[in-house]
């Protein structure tokens, strides 16, 4: 008995095996863990309803005319504001965001001595990009700054 392949049936055969090929590697990606598809931020619809009080402290932020400064250093993650604002008065939060992996994300109050600078350790970081959202209050007004480091 000879099968007889004519082009229609080698057009057909060429499609199933493409879609199974594809079909894999979706298989693939969907089970394995090291491929894990997660939300930068969990409720995002919650989140994009205060954008508009968002951007408007990110604006206050922007407008201040001295401006915190957030630098890497060898021993970790300065974060100083300037020497006119009082260190007792700024209340805040800083979070630190792992776009690769949730797993590395973590927030750290800000909360000063008697310097308004803060220092978080190198420890607490892995190497590579890393995303930092301040939220702080000072002298009443709400404050938000944003910046993109990147560690060794």
């Amino acid at each position: 008995m000879k099968i007889k392949i004519n082009w229609g049936t080698s057009i057909v055969i060429a499609f199933a095996l493409f879609i199974s090929f594809i079909m894999y590697f979706v298989l693939k990606v969907q089970s394995d863990s090291k491929y894990d598809n997660e939300l930068v931020v969990e409720e995002y619809y919650k989140h994009d309803v205060h954008f508009q009080d968002e951007m408007a402290r990110a604006q206050n932020a922007h407008d201040l005319k001295e401006k915190p400064v957030i630098s890497v250093q060898t021993d970790g993650i300065t974060i100083a504001f300037p020497a006119n604002f009082s260190p007792k008065e700024i209340k805040g939060t800083v979070a630190f965001y792992r776009a690769s992996n949730k797993k590395f994300d973590f927030q750290a109050p800000l909360s000063f001595a008697d310097s308004a600078s803060l220092l978080i350790p190198k420890e607490k970081f892995v190497g590579g990009e890393w995303y930092i959202n301040m939220e702080w209050k000072y002298g009443g007004k709400s404050y938000l700054t944003k910046e993109k480091i990147y560690i060794k």
